[in-house]
């Protein structure tokens, strides 16, 4: 994670069912479904005042730290999400077995 992102906090919005991370005035997102156990990543979004600046790597890392505290799984169906996981191997032992995709992830290489 770049040092400029290291003090943003992450926010959970409920409200949305989205995790947020706001950097000069922009706000970068991904939705998310959660059951007790799970947190199932759908979809990252960040504006295109961000593209380049590592904003989205940032939400991604934050997300991921929050759903290991939290003592949950993820599964990674966003397409970003999922290459940061593959791209970053010391969160693969966050994933939930149940992931569609989980051997395929599991088998890859970084």
């Amino acid at each position: 994670m770049k040092p400029q992102f290291i003090e943003i906090p992450l926010v959970k919005n409920e409200e949305q069912h989205r995790f947020e991370l706001t950097f000069e005035g922009h706000i970068a997102f991904i939705d998310y479904k959660e059951t007790s156990s799970t947190v199932a990543l759908i979809h990252t979004e960040a504006p295109a005042a961000l593209s380049g600046t590592g904003a989205a790597a940032a939400l991604v890392e934050k997300t991921l730290q929050h759903i290991k505290e939290a003592g949950k799984t993820v599964s990674p169906y966003c397409p970003y999400v999922y290459a940061f996981i593959k791209k970053n191997p010391v969160w693969r032992s966050l994933v939930s077995e149940r992931f569609p995709k989980y051997k395929e992830l599991m088998e890859e290489n970084s």
